[in-house]
């Protein structure tokens, strides 16, 4: 399993939590996402590397910033 975590910007609520959940959650390859508007960490795992590049997309779609932090 590859596991990677991000630091995302303006997440205030559950629903920042869900409308990240469900751009993120559309990634191939991701069979777990982890979201807390309290802490503003973001995981995500999977059976492969997960493309940053993606997570990153999805994040912005969803109208948040991130970054990778481990």
């Amino acid at each position: 399993m590859a596991t990677n975590e991000y630091q995302v910007s303006g997440m205030t609520c559950g629903h920042c939590e869900l409308s990240i959940r469900e751009e993120v959650g559309q990634v191939a390859g991701i069979e777990d996402i982890q979201v807390s508007a309290q802490t503003g960490r973001l995981v995500v795992t999977g059976p492969q590397p997960v493309d940053d590049a993606q997570v990153l997309a999805a994040v912005e779609e969803a109208g948040y910033s991130a970054v990778r932090s481990a």
